[in-house]
Protein backbone atom coordinates (compact mmCIF):
# COMPACT_ATOMS: atom_id res chain seq x y z
CA UNK A 1 0.00 0.00 0.00
CA UNK A 2 1.18 3.41 -0.81
CA UNK A 3 2.80 5.57 1.86
CA UNK A 4 0.66 8.28 1.14
CA UNK A 5 -2.78 5.91 1.24
CA UNK A 6 -1.58 4.11 4.39
CA UNK A 7 -1.57 7.54 6.24
CA UNK A 8 -4.53 8.77 5.01
CA UNK A 9 -6.39 5.59 5.93
CA UNK A 10 -4.75 6.12 9.56
CA UNK A 11 -5.65 9.06 9.67
CA UNK A 12 -9.78 8.49 8.78
CA UNK A 13 -9.69 5.70 11.02
CA UNK A 14 -8.53 7.59 13.87
CA UNK A 15 -10.92 10.55 13.85
CA UNK A 16 -13.58 7.93 13.67
CA UNK A 17 -12.51 6.15 16.34
CA UNK A 18 -11.87 9.56 18.62
CA UNK A 19 -15.50 10.38 17.59
CA UNK A 20 -17.06 6.77 18.66
CA UNK A 21 -15.21 7.49 22.27
CA UNK A 22 -16.52 10.74 22.12
CA UNK A 23 -20.17 9.24 22.10
CA UNK A 24 -19.08 7.11 24.32
CA UNK A 25 -17.94 9.91 27.26
CA UNK A 26 -20.49 11.71 26.27
CA UNK A 27 -23.24 8.92 26.68
CA UNK A 28 -22.14 8.53 30.79
CA UNK A 29 -22.20 12.67 30.83
CA UNK A 30 -26.10 12.44 29.85
CA UNK A 31 -27.23 9.79 31.62
CA UNK A 32 -25.20 10.99 35.11
CA UNK A 33 -27.26 14.59 34.21
CA UNK A 34 -30.56 11.94 34.49
CA UNK A 35 -31.59 12.39 30.74
CA UNK A 36 -31.65 9.65 28.25
CA UNK A 37 -28.81 9.32 25.52
CA UNK A 38 -31.43 8.50 22.66
CA UNK A 39 -32.92 11.47 23.38
CA UNK A 40 -30.02 13.64 23.27
CA UNK A 41 -29.21 12.53 20.30
CA UNK A 42 -32.13 12.29 18.76
CA UNK A 43 -32.16 16.21 19.28
CA UNK A 44 -28.80 16.48 17.50
CA UNK A 45 -30.51 15.27 13.96
CA UNK A 46 -34.08 17.15 14.63
CA UNK A 47 -33.80 19.93 12.28
CA UNK A 48 -37.06 20.32 12.62
CA UNK A 49 -40.62 19.30 11.36
CA UNK A 50 -41.28 21.91 8.42
CA UNK A 51 -39.41 23.30 5.38
CA UNK A 52 -38.71 26.30 6.75
CA UNK A 53 -37.30 25.01 10.26
CA UNK A 54 -35.19 22.64 8.63
CA UNK A 55 -33.84 25.57 6.49
CA UNK A 56 -33.46 27.67 9.75
CA UNK A 57 -31.65 24.91 11.60
CA UNK A 58 -28.86 24.72 8.70
CA UNK A 59 -28.83 28.42 8.49
CA UNK A 60 -28.04 28.64 11.94
CA UNK A 61 -25.37 25.87 11.26
CA UNK A 62 -23.70 27.20 8.64
CA UNK A 63 -23.52 31.01 9.96
CA UNK A 64 -21.62 29.51 13.03
CA UNK A 65 -19.41 27.63 11.35
CA UNK A 66 -18.16 30.77 9.13
CA UNK A 67 -16.47 32.72 11.91
CA UNK A 68 -15.22 29.40 13.48
CA UNK A 69 -13.37 28.51 10.78
CA UNK A 70 -12.02 31.98 10.22
CA UNK A 71 -11.02 31.67 13.89
CA UNK A 72 -9.58 28.05 12.88
CA UNK A 73 -7.35 29.54 9.92
CA UNK A 74 -5.84 32.20 12.02
CA UNK A 75 -4.47 30.09 14.66
CA UNK A 76 -3.36 27.57 12.09
CA UNK A 77 -1.22 29.80 10.74
CA UNK A 78 0.22 30.29 14.07
CA UNK A 79 0.85 26.93 14.61
CA UNK A 80 2.65 26.05 11.22
CA UNK A 81 5.62 28.30 12.38
CA UNK A 82 4.97 26.54 16.03
CA UNK A 83 3.84 29.61 16.99
CA UNK A 84 1.11 29.88 19.78
CA UNK A 85 -1.37 32.57 18.77
CA UNK A 86 -3.90 32.37 21.87
CA UNK A 87 -4.18 36.39 21.32
CA UNK A 88 -6.95 35.48 18.80
CA UNK A 89 -9.89 35.95 21.20
CA UNK A 90 -8.76 39.57 21.89
CA UNK A 91 -7.31 40.35 17.75
CA UNK A 92 -11.02 39.63 17.07
CA UNK A 93 -12.69 41.58 19.41
CA UNK A 94 -10.65 44.81 19.20
CA UNK A 95 -10.76 44.66 15.31
CA UNK A 96 -14.85 43.92 15.25
CA UNK A 97 -15.47 47.16 17.04
CA UNK A 98 -13.16 49.58 15.09
CA UNK A 99 -14.08 48.14 11.72
CA UNK A 100 -17.81 48.76 13.18
CA UNK A 101 -17.61 52.62 14.27
CA UNK A 102 -15.06 53.46 10.75
CA UNK A 103 -18.13 51.44 8.65
CA UNK A 104 -20.69 54.34 10.76
CA UNK A 105 -18.78 57.31 9.57
CA UNK A 106 -19.38 57.16 6.44
CA UNK A 107 -21.50 56.22 4.02
CA UNK A 108 -20.47 54.84 -0.19
CA UNK A 109 -21.55 52.26 -2.59
CA UNK A 110 -21.43 48.87 -1.29
CA UNK A 111 -18.90 47.47 -3.37
CA UNK A 112 -16.38 50.51 -1.94
CA UNK A 113 -18.13 50.86 2.32
CA UNK A 114 -17.94 46.65 2.64
CA UNK A 115 -14.36 45.80 1.32
CA UNK A 116 -12.78 49.18 3.54
CA UNK A 117 -14.91 47.64 6.79
CA UNK A 118 -13.23 44.44 5.92
CA UNK A 119 -9.68 46.09 5.24
CA UNK A 120 -9.87 47.69 8.70
CA UNK A 121 -10.71 44.75 10.57
CA UNK A 122 -7.78 42.68 8.94
CA UNK A 123 -5.56 45.81 9.39
CA UNK A 124 -6.58 46.12 13.27
CA UNK A 125 -6.00 42.59 14.00
CA UNK A 126 -2.80 42.34 12.18
CA UNK A 127 -1.50 45.25 13.81
CA UNK A 128 -2.70 44.10 17.34
CA UNK A 129 -0.62 40.59 16.14
CA UNK A 130 2.46 42.87 15.49
CA UNK A 131 2.70 43.40 19.44
CA UNK A 132 3.42 40.13 20.54
CA UNK A 133 5.49 39.38 17.47
CA UNK A 134 8.22 42.44 18.32
CA UNK A 135 7.74 41.20 21.85
CA UNK A 136 9.11 37.44 21.18
CA UNK A 137 11.82 38.69 18.74
CA UNK A 138 13.14 41.86 19.85
CA UNK A 139 13.29 40.79 23.92
CA UNK A 140 11.98 37.03 23.85
CA UNK A 141 8.90 37.25 25.43
CA UNK A 142 7.00 34.04 24.78
CA UNK A 143 3.90 34.29 22.62
CA UNK A 144 1.61 32.46 24.36
CA UNK A 145 1.81 34.92 27.86
CA UNK A 146 1.95 37.78 25.58
CA UNK A 147 -0.97 37.01 23.56
CA UNK A 148 -2.96 35.38 26.66
CA UNK A 149 -2.07 38.56 28.62
CA UNK A 150 -2.82 40.95 25.52
CA UNK A 151 -6.12 39.87 25.33
CA UNK A 152 -7.15 41.05 28.71
CA UNK A 153 -6.05 44.69 27.35
CA UNK A 154 -7.99 44.18 24.22
CA UNK A 155 -11.22 42.99 25.56
CA UNK A 156 -11.23 45.49 28.31
CA UNK A 157 -10.12 48.51 25.58
CA UNK A 158 -12.82 47.39 23.47
CA UNK A 159 -15.23 47.36 26.24
CA UNK A 160 -14.01 51.25 26.84
CA UNK A 161 -14.25 51.97 23.29
CA UNK A 162 -17.92 51.01 22.95
CA UNK A 163 -19.19 52.40 26.37
CA UNK A 164 -16.77 55.47 25.44
CA UNK A 165 -15.70 57.49 22.47
CA UNK A 166 -17.52 55.03 20.18
CA UNK A 167 -20.59 54.42 21.39
CA UNK A 168 -23.62 55.23 19.33
CA UNK A 169 -27.48 57.01 20.46
CA UNK A 170 -28.29 54.77 22.86
CA UNK A 171 -32.17 53.79 22.76
CA UNK A 172 -34.20 54.76 26.23
CA UNK A 173 -34.94 51.25 28.15
CA UNK A 174 -32.26 49.42 26.23
CA UNK A 175 -29.21 48.00 28.50
CA UNK A 176 -27.63 46.98 25.47
CA UNK A 177 -24.71 49.21 24.59
CA UNK A 178 -23.45 49.91 20.60
CA UNK A 179 -21.75 51.73 18.04
CA UNK A 180 -23.68 53.54 15.60
CA UNK A 181 -25.38 50.89 13.15
CA UNK A 182 -23.62 50.57 10.23
CA UNK A 183 -25.53 52.19 7.26
CA UNK A 184 -27.56 49.90 4.86
CA UNK A 185 -24.65 49.61 1.91
CA UNK A 186 -22.25 48.67 4.69
CA UNK A 187 -24.74 45.04 5.00
CA UNK A 188 -23.65 42.25 3.21
CA UNK A 189 -25.81 40.54 0.33
CA UNK A 190 -27.28 36.92 2.05
CA UNK A 191 -27.07 33.64 0.26
CA UNK A 192 -30.92 32.81 0.47
CA UNK A 193 -31.33 32.57 -2.87
CA UNK A 194 -29.06 29.50 -2.60
CA UNK A 195 -31.85 27.78 -0.57
CA UNK A 196 -34.49 28.99 -2.82
CA UNK A 197 -32.55 27.23 -6.23
CA UNK A 198 -34.23 23.68 -4.35
CA UNK A 199 -37.61 24.81 -4.18
CA UNK A 200 -37.23 25.61 -0.12
CA UNK A 201 -38.14 28.82 1.84
CA UNK A 202 -35.72 31.60 2.63
CA UNK A 203 -34.55 31.28 6.39
CA UNK A 204 -35.56 33.95 8.96
CA UNK A 205 -34.06 36.92 10.34
CA UNK A 206 -31.16 38.27 8.52
CA UNK A 207 -30.50 34.69 6.32
CA UNK A 208 -27.21 32.90 5.34
CA UNK A 209 -24.68 35.26 5.60
CA UNK A 210 -22.88 36.52 2.50
CA UNK A 211 -19.68 36.19 4.21
CA UNK A 212 -19.38 32.69 3.53
CA UNK A 213 -18.45 33.37 -0.09
CA UNK A 214 -14.83 35.31 1.50
CA UNK A 215 -14.51 32.51 4.17
CA UNK A 216 -14.19 30.09 1.56
CA UNK A 217 -11.99 32.30 -0.85
CA UNK A 218 -10.03 33.32 2.12
CA UNK A 219 -9.64 29.42 2.76
CA UNK A 220 -8.25 28.68 -0.61
CA UNK A 221 -6.01 31.84 -0.86
CA UNK A 222 -4.58 30.47 2.66
CA UNK A 223 -3.75 27.25 1.45
CA UNK A 224 -2.33 28.72 -2.00
CA UNK A 225 0.20 30.88 0.05
CA UNK A 226 1.16 27.70 2.72
CA UNK A 227 1.28 25.12 0.38
CA UNK A 228 2.30 26.44 -3.07
CA UNK A 229 4.75 29.28 -2.20
CA UNK A 230 8.21 30.12 -0.72
CA UNK A 231 6.41 32.09 1.67
CA UNK A 232 4.66 28.80 3.18
CA UNK A 233 7.80 26.75 2.46
CA UNK A 234 9.78 29.45 5.09
CA UNK A 235 7.15 29.48 7.71
CA UNK A 236 6.92 25.51 7.71
CA UNK A 237 10.87 25.39 7.09
CA UNK A 238 11.45 27.76 10.41
CA UNK A 239 8.70 26.36 12.46
CA UNK A 240 10.37 22.74 12.45
CA UNK A 241 14.17 23.93 12.38
CA UNK A 242 14.79 27.78 12.82
CA UNK A 243 18.45 27.00 12.59
CA UNK A 244 18.48 25.25 9.26
CA UNK A 245 16.44 27.82 7.73
CA UNK A 246 18.86 30.52 8.94
CA UNK A 247 21.42 28.27 6.99
CA UNK A 248 19.19 28.65 4.34
CA UNK A 249 18.52 31.82 4.44
CA UNK A 250 15.76 32.34 5.83
CA UNK A 251 15.49 35.10 8.42
CA UNK A 252 13.26 33.62 11.43
CA UNK A 253 12.98 36.90 13.13
CA UNK A 254 11.10 38.17 10.01
CA UNK A 255 9.28 34.75 9.30
CA UNK A 256 8.07 35.36 13.15
CA UNK A 257 6.81 38.73 12.02
CA UNK A 258 5.09 37.58 9.06
CA UNK A 259 3.47 34.47 10.60
CA UNK A 260 1.63 36.45 13.67
CA UNK A 261 0.40 39.63 11.67
CA UNK A 262 -0.53 37.04 9.31
CA UNK A 263 -2.67 34.88 12.12
CA UNK A 264 -3.64 38.02 13.48
CA UNK A 265 -5.07 39.76 10.19
CA UNK A 266 -7.08 36.43 9.81
CA UNK A 267 -8.14 36.95 12.87
CA UNK A 268 -9.69 40.31 12.37
CA UNK A 269 -11.95 39.14 10.12
CA UNK A 270 -13.90 36.50 12.82
CA UNK A 271 -16.37 39.09 13.89
CA UNK A 272 -17.08 40.41 10.43
CA UNK A 273 -19.49 38.16 9.43
CA UNK A 274 -21.64 38.88 12.63
CA UNK A 275 -20.80 42.20 11.68
CA UNK A 276 -21.75 42.53 8.14
CA UNK A 277 -24.55 40.13 8.00
CA UNK A 278 -26.79 40.60 10.99
CA UNK A 279 -25.85 43.09 14.09
CA UNK A 280 -24.57 45.49 11.70
CA UNK A 281 -23.35 47.18 14.72
CA UNK A 282 -20.15 45.82 18.12
CA UNK A 283 -22.13 46.04 20.79
CA UNK A 284 -21.68 44.54 24.51
CA UNK A 285 -23.57 41.45 23.22
CA UNK A 286 -21.40 40.80 20.25
CA UNK A 287 -20.67 36.70 20.74
CA UNK A 288 -17.37 35.67 22.80
CA UNK A 289 -15.23 32.42 22.94
CA UNK A 290 -14.34 32.74 19.00
CA UNK A 291 -10.99 32.67 19.26
CA UNK A 292 -10.87 30.24 21.59
CA UNK A 293 -12.69 27.52 19.79
CA UNK A 294 -10.75 28.47 16.90
CA UNK A 295 -7.90 26.65 18.72
CA UNK A 296 -9.85 23.66 18.95
CA UNK A 297 -11.16 23.91 15.98
CA UNK A 298 -7.86 23.78 13.99
CA UNK A 299 -6.38 21.14 16.54
CA UNK A 300 -9.20 19.05 14.80
CA UNK A 301 -8.56 19.97 11.27
CA UNK A 302 -4.55 19.20 11.79
CA UNK A 303 -4.25 22.60 10.69
CA UNK A 304 -5.49 22.11 7.11
CA UNK A 305 -8.24 24.39 5.29
CA UNK A 306 -10.70 21.55 4.45
CA UNK A 307 -9.80 19.80 7.66
CA UNK A 308 -10.79 22.53 9.56
CA UNK A 309 -14.11 23.19 7.28
CA UNK A 310 -15.16 20.13 8.86
CA UNK A 311 -14.16 20.81 12.33
CA UNK A 312 -15.99 24.18 12.03
CA UNK A 313 -19.20 22.32 10.47
CA UNK A 314 -19.23 19.76 13.46
CA UNK A 315 -18.58 22.63 16.17
CA UNK A 316 -21.44 24.34 14.25
CA UNK A 317 -23.64 21.32 13.86
CA UNK A 318 -23.21 20.95 17.75
CA UNK A 319 -24.12 24.06 18.82
CA UNK A 320 -27.56 24.07 16.28
CA UNK A 321 -28.33 21.49 18.66
CA UNK A 322 -28.53 23.49 22.27
CA UNK A 323 -32.48 24.12 21.42
CA UNK A 324 -33.34 21.08 20.04
CA UNK A 325 -31.44 19.39 23.81
CA UNK A 326 -33.48 21.49 26.28
CA UNK A 327 -36.65 20.37 24.42
CA UNK A 328 -35.72 16.81 25.20
CA UNK A 329 -34.49 18.06 28.70
CA UNK A 330 -30.67 17.61 27.98
CA UNK A 331 -28.28 19.73 29.31
CA UNK A 332 -26.98 22.37 27.04
CA UNK A 333 -23.50 21.26 28.56
CA UNK A 334 -23.68 18.18 26.91
CA UNK A 335 -22.36 20.20 23.88
CA UNK A 336 -19.25 21.31 25.72
CA UNK A 337 -18.82 18.00 27.24
CA UNK A 338 -18.55 16.38 23.60
CA UNK A 339 -16.61 19.10 22.06
CA UNK A 340 -13.89 18.84 24.58
CA UNK A 341 -13.74 15.20 24.46
CA UNK A 342 -13.86 14.99 20.53
CA UNK A 343 -10.87 17.39 20.18
CA UNK A 344 -8.83 15.91 22.88
CA UNK A 345 -9.25 12.14 21.92
CA UNK A 346 -8.58 13.17 18.18
CA UNK A 347 -5.30 15.02 19.01
CA UNK A 348 -4.26 11.94 20.96
CA UNK A 349 -5.38 9.64 18.27
CA UNK A 350 -3.21 12.11 15.75
CA UNK A 351 -0.21 11.28 17.92
CA UNK A 352 -1.17 7.83 17.54
CA UNK A 353 -1.87 7.48 13.88
CA UNK A 354 1.55 9.67 13.30
CA UNK A 355 3.84 7.32 15.51
CA UNK A 356 2.15 4.21 13.42
CA UNK A 357 2.60 5.82 9.84
CA UNK A 358 6.33 7.02 10.88
CA UNK A 359 7.42 3.44 12.27
CA UNK A 360 5.72 1.87 8.72
CA UNK A 361 8.26 4.11 7.18
CA UNK A 362 11.25 3.31 9.04
CA UNK A 363 9.98 -0.80 8.11
CA UNK A 364 9.19 0.03 4.36
CA UNK A 365 13.02 1.68 4.46
CA UNK A 366 15.22 -1.04 5.89
CA UNK A 367 13.24 -3.79 3.56
CA UNK A 368 14.75 -1.24 0.78
CA UNK A 369 18.15 -1.84 2.50
CA UNK A 370 18.03 -4.77 3.18
CA UNK A 371 18.68 -4.53 6.69
CA UNK A 372 16.61 -5.97 9.83
CA UNK A 373 16.75 -3.09 12.16
CA UNK A 374 14.05 0.05 11.17
CA UNK A 375 15.49 3.01 9.73
CA UNK A 376 14.95 6.16 11.52
CA UNK A 377 12.94 8.91 9.60
CA UNK A 378 12.02 12.32 10.27
CA UNK A 379 8.78 12.93 11.32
Amino acid sequence: MPAGLYRALLTVAGAVVAIVLAVAISSVAIVVAGASPADAFAAFFNFGETPRAVVNSITAMINRAVPLFIAGLAVAVGFRMNLFNIGVEGQYRIAAVVAAFVGSTFVAPAWIQIPVIIIVAAVVGGLWALIPALMKVGRGVNEVIATIMLNYVALNLAAFLVRGPFMGERAEGLLTISTPPLPESAWMPNLNFLFELFGLPAPRGGGLWGFLVVAILLGIGLWLVLERTRFGFDVKASGLNPSAALASGVNPKKMVISAMVLSGAIAGLIGVPELLGSNHAYNNNFTPGLGFLGIAVALLGRNKPVGIAVAALLFGFLDRAQGPLQFANVPPSVIIIMQGTIVLLVVVSNEVTRRMALRAEERRAARELGTDKPVEVAA
